[in-house]
């Protein structure tokens, strides 16, 4: 399934930027490119280590997100999420909220180390997140304590206009030999909510960033 994924830190187009299919083993592969205007990849990398309340997921979208369920032990603020898992509860456009659980890794483990690295110096990404994600109230986990139905990848590269992102989810894995796989509906709600809570956050990230990001790079003076 994921033979081609190093395919998303090229900068050249990729045959899906943005839509939806349905893939051999029945999954649905959903994604969506963003424009993030005046937002580079290491404030978004950033955001993942310091959103922890419901006011902050409100921020990133004001309509889907309902509530944020908390992080593990993983998580530190302003240091680490690789590992780490939240549990929150949000819509997807006009489908109803439901709790989601997420758990993320490493990028090297599913992408080429080389590859990945080499698009790091030659500025082709300037962030990537990669997790495991799972939907509903009970959502079935591996014996790693990973979500088994689908995975969530963002990958971002700074542009002179801020940066582009690119989100591919591939969902669907608990039912995707059956008869009920998971509808086209969930992909086309999921690229409305994904469009939308990165273009919300991108408006208020930059100033967020240098004003509560203690560690990083300061603000440019504007005047």
């Amino acid at each position: 399934m994921f033979r081609d994924i190093n395919a998303l830190l090229s900068p050249k187009p990729l045959a899906l930027e943005a839509g939806i299919r349905r893939l051999e083993n029945g999954m649905l592969h959903i994604a969506m490119r963003n424009v993030l205007h005046n937002c580079k990849g290491r404030m978004l990398d950033w955001w993942f280590k310091y959103f922890e309340t419901t006011a902050d997921l409100k921020l990133w979208h004001p309509h889907d997100h309902v509530k944020h369920g908390g992080w593990d032990s993983k998580w530190i603020k302003n240091k680490n999420y690789i590992g780490a898992t939240i549990h929150a509860t949000e819509s997807l456009g006009d489908i109803p909220p439901v709790s989601a659980t997420i758990k993320f890794h490493d990028p090297a483990e599913i992408f080429n180390v080389d590859i990945l690295n080499q698009a790091y110096a030659d500025g082709a990404v300037s962030a990537v997140v990669y997790a495991r994600i799972g939907f509903g109230e009970d959502t079935l986990l591996d014996d790693n304590g990973d979500p088994v139905d689908g995975y969530m990848f963002h990958v971002v590269r700074d542009t002179v206009q801020g940066s582009t992102l690119r989100s591919h989810f591939y969902l669907g894995a608990l039912m995707a030999d059956s008869e009920n796989q998971l509808p086209d509906e969930v992909g086309f709600g999921l690229m409305e909510h994904c469009y939308s809570e990165f273009t919300y956050l991108a408006q208020v990230l930059p100033s967020l960033y240098y004003a509560e990001n203690k560690n990083g790079d300061k603000a440019p003076l504007l005047w």
